[in-house]
């Protein structure tokens, strides 16, 4: 009854008037010039004189940048996904490469997949076999790592020494699409790295420890709750009301919207909440903060969840990896709609 309840949420929306999309959604492009307007001012106005201040604007850009890709990705603010891709191409967060990040957050919003350890590629869960596999202080790392202050200062370190491990293997086992990325993502290295180092003075290791890292924990304080294990997928994600952060986030603390309505642009998200918002609240379960002070307050020392998955892969399963049909084709810029995906064959 309640996957019916959510199915009739979905038809019930869709089925609403909605505004024709424009050829170009001017409010993302004008916070793409912000972007990289403060990235900028920062590193070449400011470092000379507020070194510390210069680093966390800085730190701030890099945050709001990985927002802005995350609503390139998802076909905004042109028609076209090559556009799209320039208009975020410049790494200033130097660890992720456009493509990758695509394709994973993609696959990501397969509802039905949601915090599986092996088919959800944001997912935080282990498998119990790869846990106990595991060397004790890498254990203990993970724990501190679902406590909030142990996400924003050890999880960058843990997610992107994570990331490169499998990105290597990836790469080594011939997988050309992730070559490919990683090729285009050091293009755009060459100049991004240029201007910090030889117009801004910055030098790199410092970038990299600073702004990037603490960009890095800004995005953290978003993620860390996001998902959770629930039988029901629309119990699996988020809803935190209100921010100071929401705009650096674009409004993706509205965590359930995004995934139930995942084309529509930030700035119309707060709008489709408030309009149902006891709706919203009852087809997550009520899986709801106020804001992310509240979230402090409950986990900041404390772990939420069991690193390891209280439900999916307890046992092993070679060979049963879930694999999405397809996704769909937008006008929006390519492969931006997720369509629901078959589970794994018995």
């Amino acid at each position: 009854m309640k996957n019916m309840e959510s199915e009739r949420h979905t038809e019930t929306t869709a089925s609403q008037p909605t505004r024709k999309r424009l050829g170009i959604e001017w409010p993302t492009i004008g916070l793409m010039i912000v972007c990289y307007g403060l990235w900028f001012t920062s590193g070449y106005y400011i470092y000379p004189f507020m070194p510390i201040l210069a680093l966390a604007l800085m730190a701030v850009a890099v945050a709001f940048h990985s927002s802005l890709q995350h609503e390139a990705l998802h076909g905004h603010p042109t028609r076209s996904g090559t556009i799209n891709e320039v208009l975020v191409s410049l790494p200033i967060g130097l660890v992720f490469p456009y493509r990758r990040y695509k394709h994973l957050h993609l696959k990501h919003h397969a509802d039905e997949r949601l915090t599986d350890p092996y088919d959800d590629p944001e997912s935080y869960y282990r498998a119990l076999g790869d846990w106990e596999k595991l060397p004790a202080f890498v254990r203990v790392l993970l724990g501190w790592n679902n406590s909030l202050v142990g996400r924003i200062v050890i999880g960058p370190a843990l997610m992107v020494a994570g990331f490169v491990v499998n990105e290597t293997k990836l790469i080594a086992g011939g997988d050309d699409k992730t070559r490919t990325a990683w090729l285009l993502h050091g293009l755009g290295l060459v100049p991004m790295l240029a201007i910090v180092w030889f117009v801004f003075g910055i030098p790199l290791w410092l970038y990299a420890l600073t702004a990037v890292y603490w960009g890095l924990s800004i995005i953290s304080i978003r993620s860390y709750c996001e998902h959770q294990w629930s039988e029901r997928p629309d119990g699996r994600t988020v809803i935190v009301e209100k921010s100071p952060l929401a705009l650096i986030f674009l409004n993706n603390n509205l965590h359930f919207v995004h995934h139930k309505r995942p084309t529509v642009p930030w700035y119309r998200l707060p709008q489709l909440y408030r309009e149902q918002r006891e709706e919203w609240q009852r087809m997550n379960g009520g899986y709801v903060f106020r804001n992310y002070f509240e979230i402090l307050r409950a986990y900041a020392f404390r772990k939420k969840q069991d690193v390891v998955h209280p439900v999916l892969r307890r046992e092993p399963a070679p060979g049963r990896a879930f694999r999405p049909r397809r996704h769909g084709i937008s006008l929006q810029g390519g492969s931006t709609l997720p369509i629901p995906a078959e589970p794994p064959k018995e």
